[in-house]
């Protein structure tokens, strides 16, 4: 039977953590034992257990010092694979979990040669569309977030395959994909004993997708689930596009990205980019560019 820890990193979301963990407890674990890790990530209100759980074991993790998505998940990470972890589930905590999310991505893996990481589909929360007086009542809860990970390489730019659609069974074959969502992604344990954990010098936004790239150059293959469903409140502790803290570690990251495996081409118009923007860039996207120069990293010039 398979040994799954879930990894789930709590920055002052204790409202949301704790509505994860109940979804969690609905999970169906007919085919596996499950364990939940928290990691504490400096929240000014420490997260504690508020009930018991039968369906997992709970183990939390305090860290004083605010390590970002990739230093936190590590943490997390580090712990499951040190307790015998055969897969880890890299979890945001504003997230509610279909019931048979976890067996849908542990099939991926029974039934695709050299899967290394698996992501499912990931619906927008009821009411937390990007655009959500453009839906019919109906529909709200069922638009998609991501149906599956796209790189234009040649422009260093990410995107989510079906963002802002209605989910209307166009995304449900189970396929290869350029990234996998560090909002949920499975990943075995050989992926993390051959190809590392999270990169920390991105601290936030990127290092999921650096991973999976990784992973890709060890041969391992990135799948997309549609099986598996979750609902996404979205940047809930983050302040989503725009906010200074997306300017940088957007603007920095992805010439970090982008100069560990673009062509020599594209970096070469990166570099152009990131004059532009020293020109003509918000306050926080040219201290990105600063700081990637700078070799500052990890949480570099960042403070709120």
């Amino acid at each position: 039977m398979a040994k799954i820890f879930v990894t789930i990193l709590n920055f002052n979301g204790n409202k949301d953590t704790h509505e994860c963990l109940q979804s969690l407890e609905a999970i169906n674990k007919e085919d596996f034992d499950l364990s939940v890790v928290v990691v504490d990530n400096a929240s000014k209100e420490k997260f504690a257990e508020n009930k018991k759980y039968q369906k997992f074991i709970l183990k939390i993790i305090r860290s004083e010092k605010n390590l970002g998505f990739a230093g936190g998940q590590n943490l997390g990470i580090k712990h499951a694979l040190e307790n015998g972890a055969d897969y880890v589930v890299v979890l945001n905590n504003d997230v509610i979990l279909d019931k048979n999310l976890i067996s849908e991505l542990l099939k991926t893996f029974q039934e695709e040669k050299d899967c290394g990481i698996v992501s499912p589909k990931i619906y927008f929360s009821k009411g937390h569309e990007f655009h959500k007086d453009r839906y019919l009542e109906s529909e709200l809860g069922k638009v998609i977030w991501y149906a599956g990970g796209k790189m234009d390489w040649g422009n260093i730019l990410a995107s989510h395959r079906g963002v802002d659609e209605v989910d209307k069974g166009q995304y449900e074959k189970v396929e290869q994909t350029d990234f996998a969502s560090g909002c949920c992604e499975m990943i075995k344990r050989d992926v993390l004993e051959k190809v590392g954990l999270f990169d920390e010098r991105y601290f936030l936004y990127y290092e999921d997708n650096d991973l999976s790239q990784r992973a890709k150059k060890m041969g391992f293959k990135v799948f997309y689930q549609p099986k598996g469903i979750l609902w996404h409140l979205n940047a809930g502790s983050t302040g989503g596009s725009g906010s200074s803290l997306h300017d940088y570690y957007i603007t920095r990251n992805r010439l970090l990205f982008g100069f560990g495996y673009s062509s020599l081409r594209t970096k070469i118009a990166l570099i152009k980019e990131s004059f532009r923007i020293m020109l003509t860039g918000r306050s926080w996207q040219k201290k990105g560019v600063l700081d990637f120069y700078l070799r500052r990293f990890r949480k570099g010039s960042y403070h709120e």
